[in-house]
């Protein structure tokens, strides 16, 4: 009988030190109540921990035992809580920013490394040191930041285009709070249409895709708005040579309801209207601008439910207004014109967050996205006589773009330490408009015709667990399948994710990863200039889905718990690409665009050598990208392989930002990269006179060796900005003096065939920037 009890009583005392409870909450900003995303957990005790995810959530199971948990971000000063394990526990933890204590938050985390996550090709870059780089007169481009990371080109000067890893600017999914936008650019590319003081966090993911994200074949680029103080009235902006923005956030309910609304325009069109109208004594117009507009409101219901809704709209417009009169004959003509362009996206977003238990979190959201360009010419006529007064119009219209309706649920599950189970679906509704064209005129006349409307439905499930094996192997593995239904072909793809890495030794990892993706957009894109008029258009019966697969495998490194280093190698391969024919074009509405396109294939490989230090006095990052980028088309070229535009085999980034003082701040950023590739005609010959043709033209025909055989020079170029801020009674405020292309390189934009003094012909480089200064105010109150 003693035996019994004695076994019943170890059964007992085993059961007890085996009883388990979960830890769960939130991590925020303490003096906003931002969610700071990917903050980490850890137990120093078990040695067990966990991150926050995009809401700021967190989960962690623990057996019965004392705790002793460190919660810990980026820039921010750690949090020690110290309890004993007795029952589940719900923490909402408040962290307080460090400003100069950023070398000592970064030497004393011992958690969530890099060398122990599975993700390669993932890339987070704090907003401190997005803002404090140079920028091109003085606009922070979140962009053209992510341009200086290794694995990511930008396209010609100056422009916010981003081609990653080999791939197009169609294949990136750029995403505002998980909406997609289709056009990221201002200022026919030269700006993005991020404004910088309404992000809270921008990621970067160009290879090892979890099966969550899926729909384009190169990167992703996830970027959250702030969520709005909930604390206290706050604003901060800015006044700079060509634009202006203003934040402004705060409370509507203390503790429950925030709101933000951030807004952005430049001024180039009010400046130089007064100067228009004098050269044309009044009968001018014309301009160009642009403007963003930013809100977000989120509202707490309970502590485990949370609404928000979100809206982005922003829109570029160049114009041309003229109007006059004449007198013929005893008969006036009075006339007005209007040409103009404008483009712009609008995307909104409406959230619901719950908190189902304290292992599993619900995401739900409804989205609307539209992208649109538009062409137009208007005029309008009216001619007096002495016994009558008649009117004339007419307006032509080009109109292209694409709409979406989403609705999407995404879950966290956090059964145990070892694992991490994210999984959830979409389905999206898109109308693809690839360009139609309008004439109203006078006669009651309306015509319309180009290329029809397409609708189209877009599915997509997926299931992902990262998974801990030993302490020294951790697993990835997902599955994204996904379907798209047009004009009664349906489309389907099963796309296998996985991603691991090996601790070799404590600061040192092995990781590899191989990812398949499917893409069911295409992008129409024009040679030349950017100007916007890239169509987006579905995959069809005719135009197969766009596909990748793509492995990579290097060494992750931690170096004295301040400096991150990473190697990476990667391979490529891209099937069903499409590109114009040779001379074809948007503007030839008369034909189907599918009628107008070849397709084919590409490769990408290459290694990438990145170095990066996030906080301290000197911060900023090293980048290389050895790479190779190859394009095969049947009917281009002959059939033979050849060398990708933004192919570039050698790509060297640094960005360095240093503060010997508290209220000072150099930086600096200089880049180098091969010349571009570019097809240049080798020989000319004359061709056939035609004697009738009254202007006697002579077509002379250039022969072509090979496409994009030559390369223009090399590209490289340093920026450099200088920034002082102080103290006020209202706030903050800082000014900031810049310099782009500091030495002045003339850097190739682009060539032509053209005559020296002597008649002889020979090829002319054209630049775009030489040494530009600028300077902005900032303000923060």
């Amino acid at each position: 009988m003693k035996a019994i009890y004695l076994v019943i009583g170890l059964l007992a005392f085993h059961h007890g030190l085996s009883q388990k409870f979960t830890i769960s909450g939130s991590v925020k900003d303490k003096h906003t109540g931002e969610n700071l995303i990917g903050s980490s957990i850890y137990d120093l005790h078990s040695q067990r921990g966990t991150s926050s995810n995009t809401y700021g959530f967190f989960s962690l199971t623990l057996a019965k035992d004392s705790v002793h948990l460190r919660v810990s971000y980026v820039g921010y000063e750690p949090t020690l809580i110290r309890f004993v394990m007795t029952k589940d526990t719900v923490i909402n933890v408040g962290l307080t920013s460090g400003t100069t204590l950023g070398e000592v938050v970064i030497s004393g985390t011992t958690e969530d490394r890099i060398q122990e996550t599975t993700r390669m090709g993932t890339i987070d870059v704090p907003l401190s040191q997005i803002k404090s780089l140079p920028a091109l007169m003085g606009e922070t481009d979140v962009l053209k930041v992510l341009q200086l990371l290794p694995g990511v080109q930008g396209g010609s000067e100056g422009s916010s285009g981003l081609y990653v890893r080999g791939g197009g600017p169609d294949q990136n999914l750029i995403l505002l709070d998980g909406v997609p936008v289709y056009n990221a650019s201002h200022l026919f590319g030269f700006f993005s249409v991020f404004n910088a003081d309404a992000i809270n966090h921008v990621e970067l993911i160009k290879g090892g895709f979890p099966a969550r994200y899926g729909g384009r074949l190169s990167s992703v680029i996830d970027i959250s708005m702030k969520e709005g103080n909930n604390q206290e009235l706050k604003g901060e902006g800015s006044i700079g040579l060509i634009a202006s923005r203003i934040t402004v956030e705060g409370p509507l309910i203390k503790d429950r309801t925030s709101f933000i609304v951030s807004a952005r325009r430049t001024y180039i069109d009010i400046l130089a209207r007064p100067l228009i109208k004098a050269s044309s004594e009044g009968d001018e117009t014309a301009g160009y601008y642009f403007y963003d507009l930013n809100t977000k409101i989120n509202h707490k219901i309970n502590e485990k439910n949370r609404i928000y809704l979100s809206a982005y709209m922003g829109d570029d417009k160049a114009y041309s207004k003229y109007k006059g009169f004449y007198i013929n004959n005893n008969e006036r003509t009075d006339y007005k014109d209007e040409f103009g362009l404008r483009w712009g996206n609008i995307s909104t977003a409406l959230r619901w967050n719950s908190i189902i238990s304290n292992k599993l979190f619900s995401n739900v959201t409804a989205t609307y996205s539209r992208y649109r360009f538009d062409i137009f010419a208007e005029s309008e006529e009216k001619i007096t006589t002495p016994s009558s007064t008649s009117k004339y119009f007419y307006k032509d219209q080009y109109i292209s773009g694409i709409r979406d309706y989403a609705l999407k649920a995404d879950f966290d599950f956090i059964p145990n330490p070892s694992h991490y189970v994210k999984f959830g679906a979409q389905a999206i509704n898109h109308l693809f408009t690839p360009g139609v064209y309008s004439y109203r005129g006078t006669d009651d006349s309306d015509t319309t015709f180009g290329a029809r409307r397409i609708y189209s439905q877009e599915f997509a499930a997926y299931i992902e667990d990262d998974f801990m094996i030993s302490r020294a192997l951790k697993m990835n593995f997902g599955v994204h399948a996904s379907g798209f239904l047009v004009e009664g072909k349906f489309y389907k793809s099963i796309q296998p994710r996985l991603a691991a890495r090996y601790l070799m030794t404590p600061t040192l990892s092995w990781k590899a990863s191989f990812a398949t993706m499917t893409q069911y957009l295409h992008l129409l894109t024009n040679a030349g200039l950017g100007l916007p008029t890239d169509l987006w258009v579905p995959a069809t019966p005719t135009i197969k889905p766009e596909q990748s697969a793509i492995a990579s495998t290097g060494f992750a490194f931690n170096l004295k718990n301040e400096y991150e280093l990473t190697v990476e190698g990667y391979y490529k391969t891209m099937q069903n690409l499409i590109e114009y024919k040779d001379g074809a074009s948007y503007l030839n509405i008369q034909d189907n665009w599918q009628t107008k396109v070849e397709v084919g294939d590409g490769e990408s490989y290459g290694a990438e050598f990145f170095l990066h230090k996030k906080t301290g006095k000197v911060n900023g990052w090293l980048g290389y990208t050895l790479s190779w980028t190859n394009r095969t088309f049947p009917n281009l070229n002959e059939g033979k392989t050849f060398p990708y535009k933004y192919d570039r085999r050698h790509d060297v980034e640094i960005a360095i930002a240093y503060e010997p003082k508290p209220n000072r701040e150099l930086a600096l950023t200089w880049v180098y990269g091969t010349g571009t590739a570019i097809s240049l005609p080798k020989s000319t010959y004359e061709g056939y006179m035609d004697h009738f043709d009254y202007f006697n033209y002579q077509n002379n025909i250039q022969y072509y060796e090979g496409r994009n055989a030559f390369r223009m020079r090399a590209y490289h170029r340093l920026d450099f900005s200088y920034t002082t801020t102080k103290k006020t009674k209202f706030g903050e405020r800082s000014w900031t003096i810049g310099v782009y292309n500091l030495y002045s390189r003339r850097n190739p934009f682009f060539m032509e065939i053209g005559y020296d003094r002597d008649g002889n012909k020979k090829f002319i480089q054209y630049s775009l920037f030489p040494i530009i200064p600028s300077i902005a105010y900032r303000f923060k109150f």
